[in-house]
């Protein structure tokens, strides 16, 4: 016997065009799966949950987090780009054991359900040694997120991995990591390879690299385009002369692409993932939210670190909205011009959040949109709560006014992660391990004076 849930009357955001919004309407869910959304749903003897009130929507997707940072959170709050090259990967990074990186990504996937995101692209470049990706993996299954891990290479030597480097990923460990955690392709899991690319590696490398992902059917995802040396290397069109530009790649910031470099993009089936307060904040150059769209694609969101952002969907969202608009807007006015009818919407913005982020994770099938057939990945935001109330419009609610604490009740799959406002199961050991975590790798480095691990 199924079993069978109703979410009743709440303000449904389903992302599915063809069923809209619905300013009262149920969603029905029988085990994993969304069964049904409309109005006033004949539904029997489903356990219903009263959602009035409430904006139910699917979860956020999170497409490029580097999740092992867990642990040494805030670390960096004035680094650009090129500092955190150093105070990271080169003095962090070496020094991280399984462990922290367990307690890490235990800490940080349940810090993402906590925010209404259900699923996570872990860009996981700490793989020190083969215990390190085990420790990842064995952290996101426990809690229960939807997840692309992305394997990445180690960084035991910022010169030797990040520099013309001639280090090839290790792919007996790759296929190996493969072979045990990922041998289909339809779990919570799923498998990407989070590699380095041209200007960081030789050419060898980087071909190398992108013949394991080819050899083992899973996607790439690389970072191109950034701060004040990769944003000069042409990493598309380095690509492009090796042959390398492959469908379902996710390229990441892309803030320095130029125009043909935007076409090959979009002409070999590429996804871009944004990271607006990263790039903003940090120096990895004007996130390029317009420029992805003026030629046809869709991008998606990312948070990246919270080494120095906060870990949460409605922070990028307001970033990368408020700043897209503020070019249109300066550069309209410099021309003396109206504004276009094409610039940025909050809906677009929640699309980047949702169903444009589960397409760049390849993941479109499953999650994205409140469809049914697809799984239940499923947030409901509490609409009555003072920075919420009164609800006018739902869509402004959720991206320019919601906030974690509104977030009450998440589902992945179905299962119920997050309710009443609380993780089941609670953030207790999580906590003290990334704590322990914390206390342990800052004992490992030169200490800083803002900080108070002891």
């Amino acid at each position: 016997m199924a079993e069978r849930r109703l979410l009743r009357g709440g303000t449904v955001l389903s992302m599915d065009p063809e069923i809209g919004d619905l300013a009262r309407g149920d969603v029905l869910i029988e085990d994993d799966r969304i069964a049904a959304v409309g109005p006033d749903l004949d539904v029997g003897d489903a356990e219903v949950l009263d959602a009035t009130g409430r904006i139910v929507l699917p979860g956020f997707i999170d497409t490029h987090r580097h999740t092992w940072e867990t642990a040494i959170r805030g670390c960096a709050p004035n680094a650009t780009l090129d500092d955190y090259f150093v105070e990271v990967l080169d003095t962090f990074a070496p020094k991280y054991r399984p462990d922290d990186v367990y307690a890490s990504n235990l800490a940080g996937a349940q810090e993402c359900l906590n925010a209404g995101i259900t699923t996570l692209v872990d860009w996981s470049h700490i793989n020190n040694t083969p215990e390190h990706p085990d420790a990842a993996i064995a952290a996101l299954r426990e809690t229960g997120i939807r997840s692309q891990y992305a394997y990445g290479s180690a960084n035991t030597s910022l010169a030797d991995y990040w520099f013309e480097s001639q280090i090839v990923m290790p792919a007996d460990d790759v296929r190996r990591v493969r072979d045990t955690y990922f041998s289909s392709d339809d779990g919570l899991l799923t498998m990407a390879l989070a590699t380095r690319g041209p200007g960081f590696c030789v050419d060898d490398v980087v071909t190398a690299e992108w013949q394991l992902a080819r050899e083992l059917g899973i996607p790439v995802t690389v970072h191109v385009g950034m701060g004040r040396l990769a944003g000069r290397f042409g990493m598309v069109k380095q690509l492009r002369d090796l042959g390398l530009l492959d469908q379902g790649t996710v390229y990441i910031h892309s803030c320095y692409l130029d125009d043909e470099e935007w076409q090959l993009v979009k002409d070999s089936g590429g996804h871009i993932s944004v990271a607006a307060q990263v790039e903003l904040q940090m120096g990895h150059g004007c996130p390029p939210v317009g420029r992805s769209r003026q030629v046809g694609l869709r991008p998606s969101l990312s948070i990246d670190v919270v080494t120095t952002v906060p870990g949460d969907m409605f922070t990028q969202m307001r970033a990368a909205f408020g700043n897209e608009r503020f070019l249109v807007n300066s550069e309209c006015w410099q021309q003396d011009v109206d504004v276009p009818d094409t610039m940025l919407t909050a809906r677009e913005v929640l699309e980047m959040a949702t169903i444009h982020g589960a397409e760049g994770a390849g993941l479109a099938d499953r999650t994205g949109s409140l469809t049914p057939g697809k799984q239940a990945d499923v947030q409901v935001i509490d609409a009555t709560a003072p920075n919420m109330a009164p609800l006018m419009n739902p869509v402004a609610a959720v991206v320019l006014s919601a906030d974690v604490s509104n977030v009450e009740t998440v589902m992945v799959a179905g299962r119920t992660v997050k309710q009443d406002g609380r993780l089941v199961g609670g953030f207790d050991r999580a906590r003290q391990l990334v704590e322990d975590s914390r206390d342990y790798l800052v004992s490992q480095v030169e200490r800083q004076p803002d900080w108070i691990a002891t």
